[in-house]
């Protein structure tokens, strides 16, 4: 059984992790074997101890203890579960927690892109995307539709931020991903002579007359190819643009120019996944 632990001090240093830190600090970008992130309701936390990550402890209502949290702790006997009723622990975090749990865990070791790309044929690939919730929502388009794993530019958005991993429901977990560098200065050009070095055909997805449609047959017998995305308000790079090999775009009707990033990375998923 669980080590449970009822909340007397908000300011106890132990629950600094859920409280006090930001996502930076959790992150540990300086010592990253000490870095820290949080999955919030028992079926996210599920999904990563099903992919093999490691908690470090708990913080959840008292009800949840024996009820809906009670599969995923029965996995972790040796966790600390710091618990107390949803009015105190809405006080420490400052947000009312998902489904009443929350859980600490290891971060993984970082990849490389070629760890994640061993195998692979379809891959997305992210650039300057710094909204959670698009990442979100991408992982879990990427897990549904096909994708292999997802690339980041080094600007984008951390996947195992809070916000992320609960819009993606737990697919960060499943999709492998890594960053295409730390700093800006390996992106674009470091970054995608990596993937053509690795063999993928770069798809860049923006308006532009010259573009492909996404059903173009030619994309779809690409060997492997990687499907670039861009920042939700201007999109890719100019030189981004010009150093992939193809362009593409989502014909569109009603004089609409264009489709919020995540929905424009559900449809080129599903178009050009493998087959």
């Amino acid at each position: 059984m669980p080590n449970i632990v009822e909340i007397t001090d908000l300011s106890a240093p132990e629950l600094d992790v859920y409280a006090r830190l930001t996502e930076a600090q959790l992150r540990n970008k300086l010592e990253p074997e000490k870095g820290v992130f949080i999955a919030e309701s028992p079926k996210v936390i599920g999904t990563a101890l099903d992919a093999g990550y490691k908690p470090l402890s708990f913080l959840m209502e008292r009800r949840q203890i024996e009820g809906p949290a009670a599969g995923v702790l029965a996995r972790c006997p040796d966790a600390t579960v710091y618990t107390a009723d949803r009015a105190v622990l809405e006080s420490l975090t400052g947000y009312a927690l998902t489904r009443g749990v929350l859980c600490a865990m290891h971060r993984p070791a970082p990849r490389t892109a070629e760890e994640v790309c061993r195998n692979a044929r379809r891959v997305a690939v992210l650039e300057g995307i710094v909204d959670s919730t698009n990442i979100g929502a991408i992982f879990r388009s990427a897990a549904a539709l096909g994708m292999d794993a997802v690339l980041l530019s080094p600007s984008c958005c951390d996947p195992l931020c809070r916000r992320a991993i609960r819009v993606s429901m737990g697919t960060v977990f499943q999709v492998p991903w890594a960053r295409l560098g730390e700093d800006k200065t390996q992106w674009p050009e470091a970054g995608l002579a990596r993937l053509h070095a690795m063999g993928f055909t770069t798809a860049a997805m923006a308006l532009d007359d010259r573009a492909l449609p996404v059903d173009d047959p030619a994309l779809q017998a690409a060997e492997k190819l990687a499907i670039v995305l861009g920042t939700e308000g201007d999109g890719l790079a100019a030189e981004t643009i010009a150093r992939c090999d193809a362009t593409v775009m989502i014909p569109m009707q009603h004089g609409v120019d264009s489709l919020n990033v995540g929905a424009a990375a559900a449809v080129a998923f599903w178009q050009l996944r493998a087959r």
